[in-house]
């Protein structure tokens, strides 16, 4: 007797082993949770390096591919390099340690600003922190004087908080400055735990460049043994798509902050705004989170300018007149131009995937939230698309803005009851009309 894999037993007890399967699970994710959140957090612990890894590499596959197709293909065909195994290996050889260069590079330069620009500017800031308080209060007396009635509200408010304040600094404040200190010491050691796992994850990424073909090789076949045709062919299509819109996204963002934040440099520079470059590299790293990242950033910069010098207020209003300009610029021309189509959602969309998946995810979730929407949102609609033409009908919403019920006649449209009154109106007047016409004659 042949065994056959299509037979109906063998489905039924595969289904079978599926839901057994499936309710044990169910139940020890319900009464061990613990205990498989303890064994995930291991694994992710374990695998971060080959996260790290995989992330650098999808990153800079766009870097590597550039690099192959307009600087070392072009040069070897210039030179009559014939096509080789041997030709294509030292390609992708000297691609990957220029990708690498680049990369590193671009790490050592942010790493140099941060050490020879960014923090000496905040040591500056948390040195000069008690001239900054007496200006702010300086500033805060000529207000008071031209107003005294405001500044009898605000002496009452001092005194009744001032016990309050007191009470949290010494029994709050100081109780846990020891915890904070550990805290503190713990975050060194993760960050360096952080670090190192990021040097083999670079590592592990200059293999997986090498091999990506390969890799995608291996995987579109596991698709095309696991699924039916028709099934692999979709799951690839959906893939290209999530990568295109995925580094679409992050990397036009990327740029844009860039650019944005070289703009903003040399715009406060211009403008003489103190701690210039710390104010660029905050509006800069900012603007990778869509829509809300502006404002992120602007916030902070603006208190900080006021509170170097209080008494020259137009400097806060200059300073927040180009963000704005800068920012208006950014999203009607340079954003558009960079990034283009890459999501293919409205603003509302964008508002609500930073929304839900910044809940969810903190300043992480703001930046990927969108792309994973788009994808989201791509699938649905096709999803919706595919359904309608089963039913052969058409997929143009403009068809649906103004419908009110579909037959076998076609599509009728919706009329609100104001406009049925005003149509019933002018027939009742032509009626009308028309009597008045037949009884003259």
């Amino acid at each position: 007797m042949k065994f056959k894999l299509n037979n109906k037993y063998i489905r039924w007890g595969v289904t079978a082993f599926l839901v057994v399967a499936a309710s044990i699970c169910f139940y020890y994710l319900m009464f061990h949770g613990e205990k498989l959140k303890a064994g995930i957090s291991l694994a992710t612990q374990v695998l971060m390096p080959v996260v790290f890894g995989f992330i650098t590499a999808y990153l800079l596959t766009p870097v590597l591919n550039y690099v192959e197709q307009h600087f070392l293909i072009p040069l070897c065909d210039k030179f009559n390099i014939k096509e080789s195994k041997k030709r294509g290996s030292v390609i992708r050889a000297i691609g990957i340690l220029v990708t690498v260069f680049l990369f590193v590079a671009i790490i050592c330069i942010l790493i140099s600003m941060l050490l020879s620009e960014i923090v000496p500017s905040i040591a500056n800031i948390v040195s000069n922190f008690d001239s900054y308080i007496n200006n702010i209060t300086k500033w805060l007396n000529n207000i008071l004087e031209d107003n005294p009635e405001m500044g009898n509200y605000v002496i009452r408010l001092i005194n009744t908080y001032s016990e309050e304040l007191e009470f949290w600094i010494n029994n709050t404040l100081l109780a846990t400055t020891s915890e904070v200190i550990k805290q503190v010491s713990l975050s060194v050691i993760n960050v360096l735990a952080l670090l190192w796992d990021f040097i083999i994850g670079v590592v592990i990424a200059i293999y997986v460049l090498i091999s990506k073909e390969k890799f995608t090789g291996q995987a579109k076949k596991i698709a095309y043994a696991v699924f039916e045709r028709d099934t692999a062919n979709a799951v690839i299509r959906n893939f290209r798509f999530t990568h295109k819109t995925f580094i679409g996204f992050v990397s036009g963002k990327i740029l844009d902050s860039i650019i944005i934040g070289i703009l903003c440099f040399i715009g406060t520079t211009m403008l003489n705004t103190p701690y210039a470059v710390l104010v660029s590299v905050v509006i800069g790293v900012t603007n990778v989170i869509p829509f809300f990242g502006p404002f992120l950033g602007a916030i902070p910069c603006t208190i900080l300018i006021f509170v170097v010098d209080p008494m020259h207020p137009l400097n806060v209003l200059y300073f927040v007149i180009f963000i704005l300009a800068l920012q208006q610029f950014d999203g009607n021309i340079l954003g558009p131009r960079i990034l283009g189509g890459s999501t293919g959602i409205t603003g509302f969309w964008v508002i609500f995937s930073i929304t839900v998946f910044g809940g969810l995810f903190g300043v992480i979730g703001m930046i990927i939230g969108v792309p994973i929407f788009a994808v989201i949102y791509a699938a649905i609609k096709s999803l919706v698309n595919a359904s309608l033409q089963k039913k052969t009908m058409p997929s143009e919403i403009e068809l649906y803005i103004n419908l009110g019920s579909v037959d076998d006649d076609g599509f009728h449209e919706y009329v609100p009851d104001y406009k049925k009154n005003k149509i019933r109106s002018r027939k009742n007047k032509k009626k009308a009309s028309a009597a008045e016409t037949e009884d003259k004659k």
